[in-house]
């Protein structure tokens, strides 16, 4: 009588199999990852596809763009306290809010707003378009004003999946921005009119004319009729990263006033902060880069309400992904701010039309090194980048102006 042999696996068979399911799913991991990567990136592009749809509903209710420092100007006992004013400082993107389902969010601020119970200064009455979008966290916790929650609250369709940036200091984040142009020369807050609401010179308004070349102009109209290269041949607005603490270039900002090429309004002096690009580690600041403050809560799109390019412009000047320069110790000061994103190899724009397209970072930018920004200030020493000159930045530069009259035929 034959005895019956029992089958099973052996040890080194058993094994064998559970090595195979590791490096298989080793395998996968990644596959997996970059999958979920693209679907972020997806709805980081319907986001943008959304706020293209708002910026045309606006357009077509008002006759024009929201503008980039916008908002109320009688200052009424401090811009930072109730009820205070936002001194023409409000970003584009607050006229968006009702045109992308956040009707609740624009009663608040198109409305008196009083401090809830239970929070600081509660019971105060903030006015209509609410206070100083710029204030500080470190000054807020320390008013007795008390916070404002429409401008510091984030807001889902503003910010894109693959950002990790969360919370404080950051005091309501964004990931999109508007075009600013090709020229940083009198595009930032607070050149155009006084804090409370006064012109400056006409001076000032035949530079700021000159130079903002844009599909928005800071502090002043914009229309869609004004942009005579056609609405699908100009960016108006891109994508940036927001800053999570850790010097990347992108998102802190660096003071290039000190650089070798500096000015900024003066050849190559869009390159002026380059030296202080880490060289083992490119996208981050070396340890002696002279950032511009100290304040942990002004780094790049902290506060989608305030309309200063740090927080919610870009410009067409540096291609994306590349530094962030300044042109002096202080945010407020004129900039080239460029988008960025934690995509791989480029970032989001929108085009005029609404369309949403991807900027690879080798996209043609021009001569950087020997070409200034466009611009009529006595330091600009560029015969070929006086007003109403092409783009001195290539294809980069011509997408980013609305009326250079400069055709783009090349892929981007």
């Amino acid at each position: 009588m034959k005895s019956k042999i029992s089958k099973g696996f052996t040890l080194v068979e058993l094994l064998v199999v559970i090595a195979i399911i590791g490096v298989l799913v080793g395998l996968l991991l990644p596959a997996v990852q970059a999958a979920r990567e693209a679907a972020r990136r997806m709805s980081c592009s319907n986001n943008f596809k959304q706020i293209g749809l708002a910026m045309h509903n606006y357009e077509s209710t008002y006759r024009q763009l929201p503008l980039q420092g916008g908002g109320t100007s009688t200052l009424i006992s401090g811009r930072e306290k109730t009820p205070g004013s936002n001194s023409l400082e409000l970003s584009a993107l607050v006229g968006f809010t009702p045109f992308i389902e956040q009707q609740a969010l624009w009663e608040q601020i198109s409305n008196p707003y009083q401090v809830p119970a239970g929070e600081p200064g509660a019971g105060n009455v903030y006015a209509a378009m609410g206070p100083y979008p710029g204030r500080s966290f470190s000054r807020l916790v320390a008013s007795d004003a008390g916070p404002y929650n429409p401008f510091e609250s984030d807001i889902p369709t503003f910010r894109c999946p693959s950002d990790p940036g969360v919370g404080l200091p950051a005091m309501g984040r964004t990931n999109y921005g508007v075009c600013m142009g090709d020229s940083a020369d009198v595009t930032n807050l607070g050149q155009i009119y006084n804090t409370n609401g006064t012109a400056k010179s006409t001076t000032i308004f035949q530079e700021a004319n000159a130079s903002n070349r844009g599909f928005f102009k800071s502090q002043l109209k914009s229309t869609f009729r004004d942009v005579l290269d056609g609405l699908s041949n100009t960016i108006a607005m891109g994508e940036m990263i927001t800053d999570i603490g850790d010097n990347d270039k992108r998102s802190t900002p660096v003071n290039g006033n000190s650089g070798p090429t500096a000015p900024l309004k003066s050849t190559g002096g869009a390159l002026s902060c380059e030296t202080f690009v880490d060289s083992d580690r490119p996208l981050f600041w070396d340890s002696g880069a002279p950032f511009t403050s100290s304040s942990v809560d002004n780094r790049r799109g902290y506060r989608w309400a305030w309309g200063l390019h740090l927080h919610s412009g870009v410009y067409t000047v540096l291609p994306p992904n590349r530094e962030m320069c300044f042109s002096a110790n202080w945010h407020q000061s004129e900039a080239v701010c460029p988008p960025s994103s934690r995509h791989q190899g480029g970032a989001h724009v929108l085009m005029g039309d609404g369309a949403v397209k991807f900027i690879t970072d080798s996209i043609d930018a021009g001569n950087l090194g020997g070409r200034a920004m466009v611009s009529v200030d006595s330091q600009n020493d560029d015969a070929m980048s006086m007003p109403g000159s092409a783009s001195p930045f290539g294809v980069w530069g011509a997408l980013g102006t609305r009326a250079s009259k400069e055709v783009v035929s090349d892929e981007f």
